[in-house]
């Protein structure tokens, strides 16, 4: 049987070069939709948005626009449904098939700003729409825009997310401005295996929502997630997420020798990598077998879970001529490398340490400007200098350094 899905396993040393000491060693895991085989599966889309009174203007304006887009984009047999909250919600319309779009776009033009923002309210009106048409002859996906707290029911938000995430619902939570809390829709996304990003400008909401509904019609797996057996003595140190975004992802401990990642959705035209950091021990000159890569992953539409297994070899060798570094993936551990320093210089500079932010920060932007990224280099620099003149970092600041690093590996045009 042709499988839908490749996976690939990429050295960043090989060959290695012989020693009698553990080495450090990068492993490249990319996940792939190969190529589209069959119609895409119909969605069971909800858009759960935010109308509080902070959304005046241009926000309201563009956020309306790029709902309009949405609806324009879907198919007749896709399922969506639209919740908009302030401090009380509304279900502007329920979950039913996107046949008779001037309806649907009629029924946008109603939404007006007004109240605070509970955002509980949204999700849980928009997980009753979803349940409606919810199968696995569907792709369910929750878009969530918010651009301020939620005040005191971050917990039910939390549980709601979580609920979506058994369901088999995959959430994309975007923050417009300032003023929203990260952490929560982070964690919001992160437990239904989904993504979460930034928007500065208003202008840009229209492009986030394209590029969610296009990944959603573009999925043909779900549950994804990889398994790494490693042969005795290997140790992995840190395990990073490079594409589509950087995210530190941990990873969970099975065995003495195995660990697991989650995934999520694979969609086509996207792929879904994993940068693992691994002391490996020392060998002779020669080729082994260092670990057992599996990746698993539920076909949207199939009830079965598809497991592709791969052995991972890397070579020993006595020549250092011969001894090569991948420079792929050599830039990604760079960019990997400046995701890491910039996320610890912003927990420092939260903690009150400005020398320990600054440093890490400088840091950063050097590794940013070998990599190219010349504005955020220079923006990351900026910073620094702030914070050691007594400057607190501003909560637009924080965000735009946070997630523009996050995008290292995918710009917003692609």
């Amino acid at each position: 049987m042709t499988e839908s899905v490749s996976l690939n396993c990429t050295w960043s040393r090989m060959p290695l070069l012989v020693s009698n000491a553990p080495q450090v060693n990068y492993l490249l895991l990319e996940a792939q939709p190969v190529a589209e085989s069959s119609p895409p599966v119909p969605l069971n889309f909800c858009l759960v948005l935010d109308r509080s009174g902070s959304m005046k203007g241009s926000k309201l304006i563009n956020m309306k626009d790029a709902t309009r887009r949405v609806i324009e984009m879907l198919t007749p047999q896709d399922a969506v449904s639209l919740v908009v909250f302030d401090d009380t919600v509304q279900v502007v319309f329920p979950a039913m098939l996107a046949a008779d779009k001037a309806a649907l776009l009629a029924q946008v033009d109603t939404i007006e700003e007004m109240g605070g923002t509970a955002m509980s309210l949204g999700l849980q009106a928009g997980q009753t729409e979803l349940q409606r048409y919810l199968g696995p002859d569907r792709v369910s996906h929750m878009l969530v825009l918010t651009d301020g707290q939620t005040w005191g029911d971050e917990e039910t938000c939390l549980a709601i997310a979580k609920s979506l995430g058994d369901m088999g619902v995959s959430i994309t939570a975007l923050g417009l401005g300032a003023e929203w809390n990260e952490t929560l829709l982070d964690d919001l996304a992160n437990s239904t295996g989904g993504s979460s990003d930034y928007i500065a400008d208003p202008a840009n909401i229209g492009k986030f929502f394209q590029r969610t509904l296009q990944q959603a019609h573009g999925t043909i797996a779900q549950e994804a997630r990889l398994l790494l057996r490693l042969v005795r003595d290997a140790t992995p140190r840190s395990v990073h997420r490079a594409m589509p975004t950087i995210a530190n992802l941990g990873y969970q401990p099975i065995g003495d020798n195995e660990v697991a990642v989650k995934l999520g959705d694979l969609a086509y035209g996207a792929v879904n990598s994993v940068l693992i950091d691994l002391m490996l021990p020392a060998r002779a000159s020669g080729s082994f077998r260092i670990a057992q890569a599996e990746l698993h992953f539920l076909p949207v539409g199939q009830t079965e879970q598809r497991v592709i297994k791969q052995d991972i070899l890397l070579e020993f060798t006595t020549d250092p001529k011969v001894a090569a570094y991948d420079p792929r993936i050599m830039n990604l551990v760079e960019k990997v490398t400046a995701f890491k320093l910039q996320t610890r210089a912003l927990t420092e500079a939260e903690a009150g340490n400005v020398s320990g932010a600054t440093q890490k920060l400088r840091a950063a932007a050097t590794r940013l400007l070998d990599l190219g990224e010349l504005e955020l280099a220079s923006k990351t620099q900026q910073q620094a200098e702030n914070l050691e003149q007594g400057t607190e970092l501003s909560a637009e600041t924080q965000k735009e350094i946070r997630y523009a690093t996050r995008r290292l590996t995918q710009k917003l045009e692609e």
